[in-house]
This record gives C-alpha cells, structure tokens and sequence, in this order.
C-alpha cells in the first residue's frame, strides 16, 4: 500500500486545516487507517483513526471535538479535517495504514510522507 499525503501549512491559533491521504496499491488488505503526528523532541503519537468498512473511529483527546477524520471508501482517501488549531498542535502529521484492529504504531505497516503543520499564536 502507498499513502499519499497532502494540505499541510502554517496557520494562525484557531484555523482551520484539512489533511488528505490517498491510498493506492493492495487498498483491499487496509482494515483501518489514522493520522500520527510527531512534534519536535517528541515521541509519534495517535491523532485519529478510522476503520474502511465499518467507520468506526477514534480520537486523542487532545483532539476530541477539535478534529474529524472521515473516509472516502470510492477514492481510497481519508480526511482529517482539524478545527480550532492550537499552537500544540504544531508537528509533522502523518497518514498510516494497518491490517489490524490496533492503535500502536508498531500495528501500522503502511505510511506516507509526513506534512508540516504550523500553527503559530
């Protein structure tokens, strides 16, 4: 599976931002698909995920009520649609793909090239 990646940018504190991820390749084999980001000296954390057949999804709650990921199952293309930016939200993002029903990073095999998102106060 290949991830492609796109809508990053630098924003100020309580803007919007819509991330898309295109995937191509064995799209059949994906079971979920989440946003990672990872900030400076910091550890790559889960944003959200969302699984491809049955829309199930979930959210940091850093996040929660903030940011909205959704799919397009016909475009093989997840959303992450980020409202009300803070300044802590400032990292690379990244879109990942999993065969499994887990959250770790280690379940995500697939990943595209990451997107800087920069939101300044």
């Amino acid at each position: 599976v290949q991830l492609q990646a796109s809508g990053g940018g630098s924003v100020q504190a309580g803007d919007s931002l819509r991330l898309s991820c295109a995937a191509s390749g064995r799209t059949f084999s994906i079971y979920a698909m989440a946003w990672f980001r990872q900030a400076p000296g910091k550890e790559r954390e889960i944003v959200a995920r969302i699984t491809l057949s049955g829309g199930i999804t979930y959210y940091a709650d850093s996040v929660k009520g903030r940011f909205t990921i959704s799919r397009d199952n016909a475009k093989n293309t997840v959303y992450l649609q980020m409202n009300s930016l803070k300044p802590e939200d400032t990292a690379v993002y990244y879109c990942a793909a999993s065969m499994y029903n887990s959250l770790r990073v280690a379940a995500f095999s697939s990943w595209g090239q990451g997107t800087q998102v920069t939101v300044s106060s």
